[in-house]
């Protein structure tokens, strides 16, 4: 009995790009409440790959739900189209768009790999991207309205978060620029960090330091930026990104082994 302008929806189940044989199943349902979701998965136990509704947090434990970052980058791609073209290049979207996007061409090369060495490499080449993401995120969301679009974004971002990354304490060693993040990254996430090795910590950044910085990085040949899981472009605009980063008073909150040889 409902009528042709009622909404309905469409609820879409796959299989990984890793199963033999690709399944994908289309459900027909009135509405979006997590009940279909529990009533579908009921027999299901694993991991499922989904988008940030919070229905799927209501399903049973022995199904665990991991984030998707093509939504991620959605997001700041939403919120780069809000700006005018003129001003889109070098904005806060557009360097969050651009972690994003890193982060999908890292996985590509990463593809014919097994699981084993996936996961190996990860932890190599990509989680690195992840901690300078979370500190610039961290960083960005200080000076961004949250409602909007690139606060929603920064939102979206920060609160999928736990579901992407694994919540285990991290083994943090930094060098110069990495150092800095990493710095950063454990006087925000102290309980998530179990010790830190940083060499040549800035916790007060020259600015004008920053800027020479960013005019070597233009000198540079691009190909020399390859091993350091940032383009030369987006290197460029994470390090001005970092321009006002100020620890003096939040050096005394680190509690956690480590070594820190700052300048």
């Amino acid at each position: 009995g409902r009528t042709s302008t009622s909404k309905s929806y469409m609820w879409v189940y796959r299989t990984s790009g890793c199963a033999k044989q690709p399944i994908v199943l289309y459900e027909y349902q009135p509405s979006r409440k997590a009940e279909h979701a529990q009533a579908f998965l009921k027999d299901f136990s694993g991991w499922l790959h989904a988008d940030g509704y919070q229905g799927y947090h209501k399903l049973p434990e022995k199904i665990r739900v991991v984030g998707c970052w093509a939504h991620v980058r959605r997001k700041f791609d939403e919120a780069l189209q809000t700006l005018p073209k003129e001003k889109r290049q070098g904005s806060l979207a557009a360097v969050g768009e651009c972690y994003c996007t890193k982060l999908f061409q890292l996985e590509e090369t990463l593809s014919e790999l097994t699981a084993e060495e996936r996961y190996t490499k990860r932890l190599e080449l990509e989680k690195p991207v992840l901690d300078a993401l979370l500190a610039w995120a961290e960083d960005a969301s200080v000076k961004t309205a949250p409602k909007s679009a690139l606060g929603k974004a920064l939102h979206y971002l920060r609160e999928q978060w736990p579901y992407s990354n694994t919540t285990e304490p991290l083994h943090i060693c930094g060098l110069s620029l990495g150092a800095l993040l990493a710095l950063d990254f454990t006087i925000r996430h102290g309980d998530k960090v179990a010790s830190l090795v940083l060499i040549g910590a800035q916790y007060k950044v020259p600015t004008f330091l920053i800027d020479f910085q960013n005019f070597l990085f233009r000198c540079m040949p691009s190909k020399s930026f390859d091993s350091m899981g940032l383009s030369k472009s987006d290197t460029i605009k994470l390090s001005h990104s970092m321009r006002l980063l100020d620890f003096t008073s939040q050096l005394s909150g680190i509690t956690c082994p480590g070594f820190i040889e700052l300048l």
